[in-house]
């Protein structure tokens, strides 16, 4: 199960990252803490961070720096605008296969 669930979570991983964001604004160690009280304890810190750098650049998130106690400033990420707009499209999609899905495990009903 563990193999399908990391295929299954590579196309939805971006979203989940959003909705984490969506409540309030975050730093890279701080959303895979919240991802793991959730129960994704399988993200790799790397990934989160890789997926954090592409939605910046896509113009989903903007980042401030803050400083830290220790050690370098950290980018805090908060969702905006355009952001709110792809995870509302994000979960529009996820309730279309998701009703799809059941409909296919009820033998097409």
């Amino acid at each position: 199960m563990a193999k399908l669930l990391t295929e299954m979570l590579k196309g939805t991983l971006e979203g989940i990252i959003l909705a984490s964001l969506s409540g309030r604004p975050a730093y890279g160690y701080e959303i895979r803490a919240r991802l793991r009280e959730q129960g994704f304890s399988d993200i790799a810190e790397g990934t989160i961070y890789a997926l954090l750098l592409r939605m910046e650049k896509r113009g989903l998130v903007d980042v401030e720096k803050v400083p830290s106690e220790k050690g370098p400033p950290r980018k805090v990420h908060s969702l905006n605008a355009r952001g709110r707009e792809y995870l509302e499209e994000f979960w529009r999609t996820w309730s279309f296969l998701t009703e799809r899905l059941e409909q296919l495990r009820e033998g097409g009903k």
